[in-house]
């Protein structure tokens, strides 16, 4: 399994209106071949800072079967405005995991 990750400035002040995008652009990724799952999370210290990341089956699963697929259009479409500046997204595959066996109270 293949991880994207994207750091993802948002423009001041449209933090709101990106998170509302983004569910909706969220049904274009999740209909592509090799899709695993996406987690939007959003940065404490710096409010219009968010973490995107998605797991894909295999790399090109993202970087040809999303990319150059119409639902991708879409996604650019309802999102890649807010962006400034655009964000680098880079591809990670594990090399060690380790889960916690234990409930921490």
């Amino acid at each position: 399994m293949i991880l994207e990750v994207a750091i993802l400035y948002i423009k001041k002040g449209l933090e709101k209106e990106f998170e509302r995008d983004f569910e909706i652009a969220g049904k274009y990724i999740s209909s592509i071949k090799g899709y695993k799952g996406h987690t939007l999370k959003k940065c404490i210290e710096e409010d219009h800072k968010y973490i995107l990341l998605v797991n894909w089956k295999t790399l090109e699963d993202h970087n040809i079967g999303f990319r150059k697929s119409k639902e991708y259009l879409i996604w650019k479409e309802l999102l890649h405005h807010y962006y400034e500046p655009f964000p680098t997204v880079q591809h990670y595959e594990t090399v060690i995991e380790n889960e916690s066996l234990v409930e921490n109270k």
